[in-house]
């Protein structure tokens, strides 16, 4: 072989074979020396900056972007917010923006606890914020914290106001809109409560928004819809407490469509994430009633108005031991309820009206829920006088106001029960029975009272016997009538013969006229 072309062959296999560079102890303090001064030449160049700290969120942090957008928070991350913006106003006094997350807090800190003293401080701080920054500069966060405190105290009007104002000025500001939501639905205006929703949608689609969505679609009977956005809801929520109230409102869905089984366990899933949420402790004191577990469903019933007291869930539970055979407890809960709805600081007048109509003076409900009509025409003020009239006797009255509690689409057994009732006693069997089986259809256990009195009124009310009324029945067996014979056809009269077709007229030969020719 030629040792020429042998050399090139040899060197070329040598290069193939080389073994890959790797770092030897010098390599690596080298290049690590180099990786420090980059570094360092990075930090030169742009120090560090608040947002590069990993680090989670604090609690006030957290309470405080939760109260920004109106969102349930934790009563932990809730106190350690209040504690720090009480202690930062402290020291600067002019701070408008500060006390505008103070009155939040504080309002949060009264839907939380039922306390009614956080409602004058929310307010206090609101007000201390608008003085520093007026609205009509734009201080839009202390006036839609206005506008929630006015909801939360059901003034819905003045929630209204103060909504408006800030759409006004700012019309894609998305806050203003949870406001107007409220507030229309508390005023009666559903109609206006969708437009509002519907641009909430558009502007911030998240727990804010879905929850408002599912609020709407249930008002206007949409069952299906509501359940889904409240599900869209919990695909939003963060933080444990924003679950446990998606999981609460779950559990108020499912109760009212009669499934026990799954508003159960909506509710204690809200427990399990959240164990202060009364609202679903007080949930699942209404299911375990309707389960028959009456003993358990007294239990949590107090335990949750131990934690938020509420002169709705007294009168539950008044009405439950009632129906447990306890009167003497019941009484004692009943005569509570005046007095416990004076301490909430909120417009309490129709629980007050309920419990007047069913356990007080019929007269005074009537006057009471009159004035309540005037203020906010929601269906369930409407509800609740309509039925007040009945408890008074004045039934023709009282039907015109449970049409438009049940035609308005929020479909409730209460509802349908208190307007089966009213027909009846205006003699209307038909209608009476159609909103009975619907009732019962809805949720069989609605109530622990007055559930059984809803079958026992139903199979009062029976059907119609088989047949028709006794008026539609014949007096003597029916006989077939004589039929008169139909006439023969008269025959038809012979075909006369054709005649035959006139021949055509010569033409004319050419070269003459037809004078000539005639």
């Amino acid at each position: 072989m030629d040792p020429m072309r042998e050399a090139p062959v040899s060197q070329e296999r040598q290069r193939q074979a080389a073994p890959p560079v790797t770092f030897t102890g010098r390599k690596t303090l080298v290049a690590a020396a180099v990786a420090v001064v980059l570094i360092a030449g990075a930090l030169l160049i742009r120090p560090a900056r608040a947002g590069d700290d990993a680090r989670p969120p604090g609690p006030s942090e957290r309470a405080r972007t939760a109260v920004g957008m109106g969102a349930p928070v934790a009563a932990v991350d809730l106190s350690a917010l209040v504690a720090d913006r009480e202690k930062w106003v402290a020291e600067h006094a002019d701070d408008e923006a500060s006390w505008a997350v103070l009155g939040s807090a504080y309002l949060e800190q009264a839907r939380r606890t039922a306390d009614s003293g956080w409602y004058p401080k929310a307010e206090r701080a609101l007000k201390r914020s608008l003085e520093l920054h007026p609205a009509e500069k734009g201080n839009f966060d202390a006036m839609t914290g206005m506008g929630t405190l006015a909801n939360a105290r059901r003034d819905f009007g003045t929630g209204k106001r103060w909504g408006e104002l800030v759409r006004a000025q700012a019309p894609k500001r998305w806050t203003a809109y949870p406001v107007l939501v409220d507030a229309y639905t508390g005023l009666g205006d559903y109609k206006a409560a969708e437009k509002a929703m519907e641009r909430l949608v558009d502007l911030r689609p998240g727990l804010v928004a879905f929850t408002r969505a599912s609020q709407v679609y249930r008002d206007r009977g949409w069952r299906e819809d509501a359940t889904m956005s409240m599900e869209h809801a919990g695909g939003a929520a963060k933080s444990p407490a924003e679950k446990a109230y998606v999981l609460f409102r779950l559990g108020e869905l499912a109760w009212e469509r009669g499934d026990e089984a799954e508003a159960l366990r909506q509710y204690e899933a809200a427990l399990r994430t959240d164990p202060a949420q009364a609202q679903a402790q007080g949930g699942r004191a209404r299911v375990l009633a309707a389960l028959g577990r009456g003993g358990e469903a007294v239990r949590d019933y107090r335990m949750a108005l131990g934690r938020a007291p509420s002169a709705g869930l007294a009168l539950e539970l008044g009405e439950l031991l009632e129906s447990l055979g306890r009167g003497e407890e019941a009484k004692a809960v009943y005569d509570g309820i005046p007095a416990q709805a004076a301490r909430s600081g909120v417009n309490e007048e129709l629980v007050l009206g309920r419990y007047e109509a069913d356990h007080g003076d019929a007269a005074a409900a009537v006057r009471r829920l009159t004035a309540e009509w005037a203020r906010h025409k929601s269906v369930q003020v409407a509800d609740a006088l309509g039925w007040a009239l009945h408890r008074t006797g004045d039934d023709p009255a009282a039907l015109e106001y449970a049409k438009k509690a049940t035609e308005q689409g929020l479909r409730l057994a209460e509802f349908s029960y208190h307007r089966a009732l009213i027909e009846r006693g205006l003699g209307d069997e038909a209608g009476a029975r159609r909103h009975l089986e619907e009732a019962l259809r809805t949720n069989p256990r609605f109530s622990p009272v007055r559930g059984p009195l809803a079958k026992d009124a139903l199979a009062s009310i029976g059907r119609p016997a088989a047949g028709g009324p006794e008026n539609m029945q014949p007096t003597t067996p029916w006989v077939a009538p004589e039929l008169p014979k139909a006439a023969k056809p008269a025959a038809k009269p012979a075909a006369k013969a054709a005649k035959p077709a006139a021949k055509p007229a010569a033409k004319p030969k050419p070269g003459t006229s037809g004078a000539a020719g005639a």
